[in-house]
């Protein structure tokens, strides 16, 4: 899990570059998930969670403007 100070460094066009990137990653580990029970279940849980942080800091650094 990342900590939320890494997101806030992080300039708007990174944020959605890496949004983009661990969406995939998302992706592909829930299809594993879904075709054969994945060691770590909760890393699901902990990336779909990190995922709605980045799309919080980005929503904020877009209100800011």
């Amino acid at each position: 899990m990342a900590k939320k100070q890494s997101f806030t460094e992080l300039s708007t066009t990174e944020l959605v570059a890496k949004i983009a990137e661990e969406k995939l990653n998302y992706k592909k580990a829930k299809f594993t998930h879904a075709i054969s029970s994945s060691e770590n279940p909760l890393k699901l849980r902990a990336d779909r969670r990190d995922i709605a942080r980045m799309l919080t800091e980005l929503s904020k650094k877009e209100k800011s403007k």
